[in-house]
């Protein structure tokens, strides 16, 4: 991604997460997932999307994000970027599920230089076992899950996605000393709290192994994709997605309990 288009998609971010950490519509939300990394915690990667934790209903919370971002965001970015726009509800087949639900912000630039732009804001429910934290950031509040239930979120969601996201991975090479020294025992509560057997997790954890060449090539596309030219250099150096696989499957093993021998 380029640094025009970088800027471009982290200043809407940027719109968006004010606006909701400003308003009513954005009691209780807890900012997570990538973007969180990167506004909070400087990650190296970057997001389109953007996530947030709800305890509450989720189509409740959906519409009353879009009435905020549809009065409050399309004239924001209009007069910041001269893009027009406008927010919907998602549709299709992933719209329907009851654990996540999405609003969709889509923009578009027309004349010499068109342009669009789509960006998702996710809200679904993660299990934390700690209160919320709040951050700030140029003196907004930000309310965000703790960096404990954040990193352990990525161990619950690459064990309990329907499909892999190489994301995840990458996240947790990048965010790996956020784990505390009972993580292994708080992943597995939370394995029992979403009812994820153990069976699942040797089953998932295998799969990790055997398919790791593969995951191997899409940390690569990410490191060149997603990663600050800098960083993806070094990583690269270091080995990129074979070494992220590496350290991971190890941390998986080693500090979390994972199924022992697999790995080798």
């Amino acid at each position: 991604m380029n640094s025009e288009r970088i800027n471009l998609v982290e200043g809407v971010q940027r719109i968006i997460v004010t606006l909701i950490a400003t308003h009513p519509a954005g009691h209780r939300l807890c900012l997570i997932g990538g973007y969180r990394y990167r506004l909070l915690s400087q990650s190296c990667r970057t997001s389109v999307d953007i996530d947030y934790h709800w305890d509450g209903n989720l189509s409740d919370k959906q519409e009353q994000l879009v009435e905020l971002l549809t009065k409050r965001l399309i004239p924001e970015v209009k007069r910041q970027f001269g893009y027009d726009g406008h927010i919907q509800k998602a549709t299709g087949p992933d719209a329907d599920s009851p654990f996540v639900k999405t609003v969709l912000a889509i923009f578009y630039r027309m004349g010499d230089r068109p342009d669009r732009l789509e960006m998702p804001v996710e809200i679904t429910s993660i299990p934390c076992l700690d209160r919320p934290i709040v951050r700030t950031v140029s003196g907004t509040v930000i309310l965000t899950a703790s960096d404990a239930d954040m990193v352990e979120g990525k161990v619950i969601a690459l064990f309990g996605r329907t499909f892999v996201e190489a994301r995840d991975i990458i996240d947790l090479f990048l965010f790996r000393d956020h784990f505390l020294s009972d993580s292994s025992h708080r992943v597995k509560e939370k394995f029992k709290r979403l009812a994820i057997s153990a069976q699942a997790v040797a089953g998932r954890f295998r799969s990790l192994v055997d398919e790791r060449a593969r995951y191997e090539r899409l940390l690569d596309q990410i490191i060149a994709d997603q990663v600050e030219d800098a960083v993806a250099a070094n990583l690269v150096s270091a080995g990129g997605g074979a070494m992220i696989m590496d350290e991971v499957l190890n941390l998986l093993c080693k500090r979390l309990d994972m199924p022992d021998g697999v790995a080798s």
